[in-house]
């Protein structure tokens, strides 16, 4: 198995000390190997995206990073002082006290900043002697500045603004914290470790339990850090905003990759090309080599010239190519033409004691319609898919389908609630008793449930091949008319793509939840926003939605009144280009001198690393002038690699904040 060492990305940091260092890391459960050989770094500036299919290990590696899983063999060094800060999929415990005393019990030291305040307080109004007063003096003012230095980073006023940003309103700051929902306690896991701000921040599917307003105000915030992450995530757009390194999980073994996430995917490709042709181009030799030797080996005149070549074949190079890991091939069947009006609800109310979701609510969906539904968390969203598929019933009003709709049903809690003791293959069976054992283990093959896991039992399962099992639902059971809550959450990427481009294929009607921006701005024609509940119709993708949001005084060219009519597709396509240019004009300049600064750094750590590599040689201090010469050159090279470190970082500021300028989200 061909392993590739992992280097820090060059440029992306001061100083020459790692925060983390694996070196050949190896893992197995049982038969399963999961790391072998894995061998990288990461860097005290490095902004990682770990990527791989699910059941790869991407999650059991970044629990490695963070103390909670101990590698076979193989070392795992961390800089002294490293802070790490780790956010799983799933929490376990519930957080104890109030939510803001939740939050701020992440940041110890608090309490003994102002027991020595306490104590010094009462020294000195003891004290006796000018001296003793003078030194507690000074002790008590540097005890004040410690606490301000800790209010101004870890203290209540920026622990409230995280809160807020990940959609908490104030009501709920001091309301206990172990009464959250599950999604809520994630974020407030999520809000201790922002508070923390630890060195590295290991986060695993951070934006499953975000809404799409929570989800701009997180990116927006990760974007302005400047410490070292590593980042598994499915949402496709916010990975590439997020992360300049990926390490990803192949078959061939862990590799490294500079750039962002399209970036490996081209380099990747890129790399696959250049084998695919070294081997045809070796094959093709030993096709003419082989050729030779079968046509001359029995002649005696020939015979030394054919063992000639039979030694020239056994020294072709050996080139292994790129193997891609199976994943699900999604294509929905075809389904029966509903009616034009596929759905339509009238003054539809719904409550949950006091709490008032829907009051009014009336709307209308008509045949090949794909409506995203957009709200912050907790406004409606998913009672309102429920409510569509006769799970919940409306307290009022009437929800009525049109003619020959056949409804097909997606939630993630449909995964959650698989009967653990049958295997795949029965829960397949009970959804569609009429097809044939052929079409059902053709379907569950798609899934990527082989005939050695068909047998399975759901009870063992990893989230990620529940949701799949889940799917399967759709596939055995046709149905015109699709409503999917959050069908993305476990998928890795590539499954996450791959489901995209089945629902872009799909021929009927879709109704479907998902914070995934990328995979909405992919299918939505229409966005429906959960406001004043009820419900507020858009046409467009959720980019085109986002826009609408911008203030009306923001910029009188770019954007209109919303009291005015809608843009067309044209004067949509015009406004986008005409941003794109106002992008470009401002960021060239500033990604050109990047580009420049790399080069140069790339060139001095060279130099650098090759002036170590000379003054590592005991036998170069017996010249002394040589010695002088090689170390004065180390340490200036070094000093002009600390300005160029400083003057990236510059400009990455500085282009980060003109493409903030033209973020929608």
């Amino acid at each position: 198995m061909r392993i590739r060492l992992c280097a820090r990305a060059r440029g992306r940091y001061k100083g020459d000390m790692s925060l983390v260092i694996a070196r050949d890391l190896h893992l197995a459960f049982g038969p399963k190997v999961l790391l072998q050989g894995a061998s990288f770094s990461i860097g005290p500036r490095d902004r990682v995206g770990l990527v791989g299919a699910n059941g790869t290990g991407k999650s059991t590696l970044l629990r490695i990073l963070a103390g909670q899983v101990h590698p076979d063999s193989g070392t795992l060094s961390f800089r002294r002082g490293t802070r790490i800060g780790y956010l799983p999929q799933d929490l376990v415990a519930a957080p104890e006290g109030t939510l803001l005393e939740s939050v701020l019990a992440a940041v110890p030291g608090r309490e003994r900043i102002e027991e020595q305040l306490a104590a010094t307080q009462q020294a000195l109004a003891a004290a006796t002697t000018e001296e003793e007063q003078l030194e507690l003096s000074t002790k008590l003012t540097d005890l004040h500045h410690e606490l301000e230095h800790f209010e101004e980073h870890y203290g209540r006023h920026r622990a409230e603004r995280i809160l807020e940003g990940l959609g908490f309103d104030r009501s709920r700051f001091h309301q206990p914290a172990a009464a959250l929902s599950g999604g809520w306690r994630m974020r407030a896991a999520l809000a201790a470790l922002l508070l923390q701000d630890p060195d590295l921040l290991l986060l695993d599917e951070p934006t499953n339990h975000l809404d799409i307003p929570t989800l701009a105000w997180f990116d927006a915030f990760l974007r302005k850090s400047r410490k070292a992450l590593v980042l598994i995530c499915h949402d496709r757009d916010f990975l590439n905003r997020q992360i300049d390194r990926v390490i990803s999980l192949e078959l061939e073994g862990l590799r490294c990759y500079a750039g962002n996430y399209d970036r490996y995917r081209e380099l990747r490709a890129e790399e696959a090309a250049v084998l695919e042709a070294r081997a045809r181009k070796i094959e093709a030799q030993r096709a003419h080599l082989q050729s030779f030797v079968d046509r001359f080996r029995a002649k005696k005149d020939k015979a030394k010239q054919a063992q000639s070549r039979l030694k020239q074949i056994e020294k072709l190079e050996k080139v292994q190519i790129l193997q891609e890991r199976e994943t699900i091939h999604l294509r929905f069947p075809e389904v029966p033409r509903s009616g034009r009006e596929v759905l339509r609800a009238e003054g539809l109310r719904k409550a949950f004691g006091d709490h008032v979701v829907y009051d009014g609510a009336s709307f209308r969906v008509d045949r090949g319609q794909r409506i995203a539904v957009v709200a912050p968390n907790g406004a409606g969203k998913t009672t309102l898919l429920k409510m569509i598929a006769g799970e919940l019933h409306p307290d009022a009003g009437a929800i009525e389908f049109g003619q020959n709709v056949i409804l097909g049903y997606y939630a993630q809690h449909h995964a959650d609630m698989l009967d653990p003791s049958k295997t795949i293959f029965e829960f397949a069976r009970e959804m569609a008793p009429a097809r044939s054992d052929q079409e059902i283990r053709s379907v569950l093959g798609a899934l990527m449930f082989g005939e050695d896991e068909i047998d399975k039992r759901i009870g063992v399962l990893s989230g990620g091949e529940r949701a799949r099992v889940a799917l399967a639902r759709l596939l055995l059971r046709p149905a015109n008319l699709l409503v999917m809550d959050e069908p993305t959450n476990h998928l890795d990427l590539d499954s996450t793509e791959r489901l995209l481009r089945a629902l872009q294929e799909f021929d009927g009607t879709l109704l479907f939840v998902s914070h995934n921006r990328a995979f909405i701005n992919g299918l939505a024609t229409h966005v429906w926003e959960v406001k004043d509940r009820t419900i507020d119709v858009h046409h467009g993708n959720l980019d085109d939605w986002l826009a609408r949001q911008q203030p009306m005084n923001v910029d009188a060219e770019r954007f209109e009144p919303r009291q005015t009519r809608m843009l067309s597709p044209k004067e949509r396509r015009r406004l986008e280009a005409e941003e794109r240019q106002r992008r470009s004009a401002l960021t060239r300049p500033i990604k050109e001198e990047i580009a420049r600064l790399e080069a140069r750094i790339q060139e001095l750590e060279a130099k650098v690393a090759e002036h170590e590599r000379q003054l590592a040689d005991p036998a170069l201090y017996e010249d002394f002038a040589r010695a002088k010469e090689i170390s004065d050159a180390h340490r200036v090279g070094k000093e002009e690699l600390e300005a160029l470190y400083a003057q990236w970082e510059d400009a990455q500021e500085r282009l980060a904040a003109a493409e903030a300028q033209f973020a929608t989200g």
